[in-house]
């Protein structure tokens, strides 16, 4: 099933027009009507707010991992990854231009295998960009002393 197919179908379960939909997101009914039709894909904020409205996982949207609507029982990295949300941390990745140029970053929350992580780019935490990363790509957490800049 697309992930277009999986919004529509999860979207008329919630009993919601692609209008009051929109509406939740900050978008247009436009923008719900082709993502639904799988000619434009929506924003990782937005891909994280409707599974929130739905109650189902990332994962399960994007269709990686299966037909599960929820996400498994947490692994051990989940685990970890939920003691380390909130707190400053250098990440690396596997993939060279995957790298983020950033002084240090937090996990805001995750779900299945994506991240939504805020990235502080100055020294003073005014510059901030916040992206829905894989974690397939992350090679390494490292965490930062309370109060440390990285």
């Amino acid at each position: 099933m697309s992930m277009g197919a999986r919004l529509a179908q999860e979207r008329r379960g919630q009993n919601l027009t692609q209008e009051q939909l929109a509406e939740k997101l900050g978008v247009t009914r436009q923008a719900v009507s082709r993502w639904e039709s799988d000619t434009a894909y929506p924003e990782t904020d937005k891909i994280v707010r409707m599974a929130a409205l739905f109650g189902v996982s990332c994962d399960y949207l994007l269709g990686v991992g299966g037909e599960d609507r929820v996400s498994a029982p947490p692994s051990p990295v989940t685990r970890l990854l939920r003691e380390a949300a909130g707190k400053k941390l250098l990440l690396t990745f596997y993939e060279e231009e995957s790298q983020i140029g950033c002084r240090w970053c937090q996990i805001l929350d995750f779900d299945g295998g994506w991240a939504n992580v805020e990235f502080v780019k100055d020294k003073k935490g005014e510059k901030r960009e916040t992206r829905l990363i894989p974690l397939s790509s992350i090679r390494t957490i490292t965490l930062l002393p309370e109060g440390g800049e990285g």
